[in-house]
């Protein structure tokens, strides 16, 4: 009897510490507009699992910058698939581990609810002074906000009044504090806001928005981040990027 004693006094403090010693955390550079969705799934993954992952948020173009100069990130959540791929191509990924973790959709916006009729007929009017896009050079999404306006005709026209964000998050606070009355900003960040006005743009008007996923080889060991990247295929997290209006393969 004592030896068990013994046994389990040596022993306990062992068992109580072996979950938080394997726990981990993990770097990962988020597209902006995949900011909400980011930040429930990496709630739900912590809880899940112990590990965390920490979450940075900017545009697509900036993080890639940032990677080819050495910044410290593990896995790449873009919000284009030309990234991720290049950064398998240039050797700073891991491949084989690129995946497409949503689909993206674009909306044009107003907070005003009379302004946006649901054809976007009112870009063909000009009735407005400024629309904002974000900087088509590092947003994805500003380069399908041109592509849409070159489609219809109506670019040339417009181009004078375009205000750029440097992500889509600035290009949506341009329109959320009136600075621009609309602009074209991803569904994700107004499909739970209520009132305005909204065109949700048909995808035959630009390329389409393919957001995808990679491990970068400065996570290729952490434990936490290939488990990040499992979690983000799972049913759990599906059913968050689907209510945030993303299409999901």
């Amino acid at each position: 009897m004592l030896r068990l004693i013994r046994f389990i006094l040596a022993s306990f403090p062992v068992l109580a510490l072996s979950s938080p010693l394997l726990a981990a955390d993990t770097q990962v550079a988020v597209a902006a507009n995949f900011t909400e969705p980011a930040k429930q799934i990496a709630a739900d993954f912590a809880k899940a699992t112990s590990h965390r992952a920490i979450l940075s948020f900017g545009s697509s173009g900036a993080f890639y910058a940032q990677m080819t100069h050495g910044a410290p990130f593990e896995i790449f959540l873009s919000a284009d698939a030309d990234r991720p791929k290049k950064a398998e191509q240039d050797g700073i990924a891991m491949p084989g581990t690129r995946f497409t973790y949503a689909i993206g959709r674009l909306v044009l916006y107003s907070i005003d609810p009379a302004l946006v009729d649901r054809r976007g007929a009112v870009l063909k009017g000009g009735n407005f002074a400024r629309l904002s896009i974000a900087d088509p050079i590092a947003a994805p999404y500003g380069l399908a906000a041109v592509q849409t306006m070159q489609k219809m005709g109506v670019y040339s026209a417009i181009a004078p009044k375009i205000v750029k964000g440097t992500s889509i998050t600035q290009a949506y606070d341009f329109v959320a504090t009136g600075a621009a009355p609309l602009g074209f900003i991803a569904l994700s960040q107004v499909v739970t806001i209520p009132g305005g006005s909204r065109w949700l743009v048909p995808q035959s008007l630009h390329a389409p928005i393919e957001q995808q996923a990679i491990l970068l080889k400065v996570g290729a060991g952490n434990p936490a981040a290939k488990a990040f990247l499992k979690y983000l295929r799972s049913p759990a997290a599906i059913r968050i990027i689907k209510r945030y209006g993303y299409e999901t393969r």
